[in-house]
């Protein structure tokens, strides 16, 4: 038999990013006003149409690939030139220009314009070949010089990294990670010293320092303006461009493999100090806020990625006339709008404390069910699953990362247990929750009662187990807890707006609710 005889398989039909969500469209018009979204939403639909086309094929298999680093020239002299592809460059290129992050610090819809960024971010993300990794960090290095960076910094080098020119745009990155403690800053080797030399004593950008260490992990080595972090000072900025920044090796990575990833040798590195000593930690914060929310971002868009490509199977189907989608691309809201409102000045005091303990939980539940759903999105298509050609292995691979940097699951549980060591911060969680939960109509009662008991069972469980001290073993399950709960809350909310709305489809929404707590493992979180 001939190969174009017998049996044909179709592939998957193209779906546009925006338009053909099952749920995307109906968020944003809840999350935003009217008049922001229908200035925002012609922008969305002609991207994701950039994304289908131009787009993916900028991330072409032939146009993509590993970071190549020549150390040393012919003549033995050292150059540590990192070239990365042509493709890479290309698409992180189309994403500045397309307002990343400038769209973030323009603010032309005020506290909105971050949901309507991420909202447009998600709709490149499975495409972008990890470039939004050294965009996130670029993300948070303007935020913390717009707070904390000195006149010189916010005229000179705050613009330039918000520019929509990739010719003029700078790109951070933050250079944490060290041999002694991974990310944990305190075991920090590298040492920043006063430069009182003539030529440096009165630096262009403020105090100037002199850096000596060794970066054991540095994401995005190709920026050029990261943030070291040296021990017992405030953050740094380097100019990276011949600053006696020395690439050691190359990282040889399981996944992000066109992301440049190297060690990194600091040996009398300039560098300019961001806010006062001994602040380091709480002035580089920000990075650490907003990359988790690009994180979260990432593990929804590749999962919601693989769930357009696998077929979806009758017990886990959206039965929504816009087209199936499994019911598990609909469990996580990374906290957005929380963020944006922060940033605008405009959060109440409760709204920034369930931000900040929101922040970790969104990272790490995401991240941890994300990767899950992709290997099941994966084997839905069988041996066809398997195959390169479609995706599944570089979304899985990148999407391990997730897991780790910014910080693991275990480390974030910890830093959740650190914050709700001030009562108000659970306190103001609680509250929420039991808001939404007083908003429930009547008539849905019926449908979501089994829902409401187990929401109710769970919120009295997290007041027990984060009353200190706070067992060895418990912050873990305890963010799963929290995820499973926070994902239910805003599913809830969700569906009582769509009823109270007469959406099309807020049955759905009603029983997408019901499924996920009382049986999409929150029952299971709360009892483990």
């Amino acid at each position: 038999m001939r190969i174009e005889d017998g049996f044909q398989q179709v592939p998957p039909a193209e779906t546009h990013p925006y338009m053909d969500d099952t749920v995307l469209p109906s968020l944003l018009k809840r999350l935003l006003p009217s008049s922001v979204l229908r200035e925002v939403e012609p922008d969305l639909v002609r991207f994701g149409n950039d994304v289908n086309t131009t787009i993916r094929a900028l991330g072409a298999s032939h146009r993509v690939g590993p970071p190549q680093l020549l150390q040393y020239d012919q003549w033995g002299r050292r150059v540590d030139i990192l070239q990365t592809s042509e493709g890479w460059k290309d698409l992180k290129a189309v994403a500045q220009r397309e307002g990343f992050p400038a769209i973030f610090y323009e603010r032309t819809y005020g506290e909105h314009s971050r949901v309507y960024g991420f909202a447009k971010m998600l709709l490149m993300l499975p495409d972008s070949h990890e470039v939004f990794c050294p965009l996130s960090m670029t993300d948070g290095t303007a935020r913390v010089i717009e707070l904390v960076g000195t006149p010189e910094m916010k005229r000179d080098v705050f613009p330039r990294l918000v520019s929509r020119d990739p010719g003029a745009a700078f790109t951070s990155g933050q250079w944490m990670t060290e041999r002694p403690g991974g990310s944990d800053v305190s075991q920090t080797e590298t040492t920043a010293s006063p430069d009182g030399s003539p030529k440096y004593a009165s630096g262009s950008l403020g105090t100037q320092y002199t850096l000596d260490g060794f970066k054991w992990f540095s994401s995005a080595t190709t920026v050029t303006s990261p943030l070291p972090s040296p021990a017992r000072a405030s953050a740094v900025k380097a100019p990276s461009t011949s600053n006696n920044i020395y690439i050691h090796r190359l990282k040889n990575k399981i996944g992000t493999h066109t992301l440049p990833t190297a060690e990194l040798s600091l040996d009398g590195t300039r560098a300019y100090m961001i806010g006062p000593p001994d602040q380091g930690i709480k002035n580089i914060t920000p990075v650490l806020n907003i990359t988790r929310v690009y994180s979260a971002l990432a593990s929804v868009s590749s999962l919601r990625r693989c769930l357009t490509v696998a077929p979806c199977t009758p017990p886990c189907a959206d039965l929504r006339p816009r087209g199936p989608a499994l019911l598990q691309d609909r469990h996580c809201t990374p906290p957005t709008l929380p963020a944006s409102m922060a940033e605008c000045g405009v959060a109440t005091a409760s709204e920034a404390a369930r931000l900040r303990m929101l922040t970790p939980v969104a990272k790490a539940f995401a991240a941890e069910k994300a990767c899950a759903g992709m290997e099941d999105a994966m084997t839905a298509l069988g041996g066809a699953g398997y195959m390169e050609e479609n995706g599944f292995g570089r979304l899985i691979r990148d999407g391990l990362v997730e897991k780790i940097w910014e910080g693991t699951t275990t480390v974030l549980s910890l830093d959740v247990a650190r914050a709700v060591r001030d009562p108000s911060v659970l306190d103001s969680y609680i509250q929420w929750a039991k808001d939404i939960m007083a908003a429930l109509p009547r008539p849905l009662h019926s449908s979501l009662h089994k829902s409401y008991a187990l929401l109710t069972s769970a919120l009295a469980e997290l007041q027990v187990v984060y009353k200190p001290p706070i067992a060895p073993l418990v912050p873990r399950p305890a963010l799963m807890l929290i995820g499973h709960v926070t994902a239910g809350l805003y599913l809830l909310e969700h569906a009582v707006w769509a009823y109270n709305s007469r959406e099309e489809g807020w049955a759905t929404d009603v029983e997408v609710c019901r499924r996920w707590i009382a049986e999409g493992g929150a029952g299971d979180a709360w009892r483990s």
